[in-house]
């Protein structure tokens, strides 16, 4: 029996109408499938995309807003939940039954592309820091060599869209007499609260690039949040590991691996070597790249350099051609930019880092490109989620310089070193940087933390930075 022909007898409950939400209403809704939606809040609909525009998309389909349905939740063979709620801290899953299968946005994609005829190739990247980077020059460099491939998951489209393009597209092709027997890859960014609730995706390639603490006011241990990043290997034919963090290093050892890090690697593995007197990326003894060739600066993004090309060559891309494009790709948003400013201070925007390991690791990086009579100035603090801040203390007390707190849980940074300046805005902590800073100095933006508690998230924290440092151009 058909998976599809399967769900038509199911009791099927969507839970959460936020983007990923619609995304599962659309495609369940265009395979004809019938299902109820649940979300607790009252008005879950944005400001783009109004309640009254679904009634008129989808007026037969029942919805129940503004409270968790214990009825409908019992009574679910298959519950489709957004991968933003949280099932035991909302009480959820004491109504679910034990028969009742629970899947997110993803599960229900890598189920259904399972079916195909011809299944789409995954790629798949996890990481308590650096997917983003990662997945984003992975698309650059297929676009580059012109593979067929699509981004998703935790970051661009949702899943679920990319596939009704993919199964539109090859519905158009074979109906013109089009038969391609190109390879297409969906290249997916997948955060932990995706790999909660997927079993079943078949990757070619699977990559954690670091585990460090992170949303654990919901995964509560370390443990359980590094076991919830291991599920990606265990769906993956190949093992993408990073050398430097034993957290990444695969449970099952027998299955195939391919490594990267900060050294020398062996043959079949990828590293960093001097060369010549000159850092390199190499995959074993064959040089790819001087690092100061590349446009991402710091030892954090030659790591991303290295989980890149890994996977790249796990989908059969040339190495040498991969190599000829890296230099055009310049990297994200918010994610160590640089920020324009002629007063000759160097501004690094790094408010994507949400969590510790993402601003030791920007720390770690950057300081290599300063001089030891340079100073590192620190901005950090906001939201914490919970996690461990001892980890920060090394970095901030040999490599930082000053460091400026600000946010709800800024005190508890603060509290790491003896000299730590407090201040009550993103605006005030520029301002306090400004005063200390010379010519030649950094200051980073490097929180550490969570961004909701002051911002509407860490983009509005960096367009906010970014706007404080050119103000400040203007006046000086």
């Amino acid at each position: 029996m058909s998976l599809l022909t399967e769900l038509k007898h199911k009791k099927i409950l969507v839970l959460g109408i936020g983007i990923t939400g619609l995304s599962c209403v659309q495609f369940l809704h265009a395979q004809n499938l019938c299902f109820v939606v649940n979300d607790s809040r009252t008005n879950p609909f944005s400001s783009t995309y109004k309640q009254s525009q679904f009634i008129v998309d989808f007026p037969n389909i029942e919805m129940h807003l503004g409270h968790w349905d214990k009825t409908l939740i019992a009574q679910a063979d298959l519950i489709i939940v957004s991968p933003g709620i949280d099932i035991v801290a909302e009480g959820i899953n004491k109504y679910i039954r034990s028969d009742c299968k629970v899947w997110g946005d993803i599960e229900l994609f890598c189920q259904f592309n399972n079916e195909l005829s011809q299944p789409i190739s995954i790629l798949a990247v996890t990481g308590s820091n650096g997917k983003s980077t990662v997945v984003s020059l992975l698309q650059y460099l297929a676009e580059k060599l012109e593979i067929k491939s699509q981004l998703g998951g935790n970051i661009g489209e949702p899943v679920l869209n990319l596939l009704s393009e993919s199964l539109n597209t090859q519905i158009n092709e074979k109906s013109a007499g089009i038969f391609s027997t190109a390879e297409q890859f969906f290249i997916l960014e997948l955060s932990s609260f995706q790999l909660e609730s997927l079993s079943s995706m078949n990757a070619i390639a699977g990559c954690i690039l670091n585990v460090s603490d992170d949303h654990l006011d919901r995964h509560i241990t370390f443990n359980n949040y590094k076991s919830i990043k291991q599920r990606i290997y265990q769906q993956s034919d190949i093992a993408i590991v990073n050398r430097d963090d034993s957290a990444t290093q695969p449970l099952n050892i027998k299955q195939k691996v391919i490594s990267f890090g900060r050294d020398k690697p062996e043959q079949g593995h990828f590293g960093i070597e001097l060369v010549d007197g000159i850092n390199s990326l190499m995959f074993g003894d064959q040089v790819l790249i001087a690092i100061d060739k590349l446009p991402l600066a710091g030892i954090h993004n030659a790591l991303n350099y290295l989980a890149t090309l890994a996977l790249g060559t796990c989908a059969g891309w040339s190495l040498d051609l991969m190599i000829e494009h890296l230099t055009g790709f310049t990297g994200l948003a918010h994610r160590c930019q640089r920020v324009k400013s002629e007063d000759g201070i160097v501004w690094i925007n790094d408010s994507k880092a949400t969590n510790v390991g993402a601003t030791i690791a920007a720390i770690d990086g950057l300081s290599q490109l300063s001089s030891t009579t340079n100073q590192l100035i620190l901005i950090a603090g906001g939201d914490g989620k919970g996690a461990d801040f001892s980890p920060l203390q090394h970095e901030l007390k040999e490599k930082v310089t000053q460091l400026i707190t600000l946010g709800r849980d800024g005190d508890h940074i603060a509290q790491l070193v003896n000299n730590a300046i407090a201040v009550d805005s993103l605006e005030q902590a520029v301002h306090t940087a400004k005063n200390l800073a010379n010519k030649g100095d950094m200051v980073l933006l490097s929180p550490a933390c969570a961004s909701f508690d002051m911002f509407k998230g860490y983009s509005d924290r960096g367009e906010q930075f970014i706007t404080c440092v050119q103000k400040l151009a203007e006046v000086g």
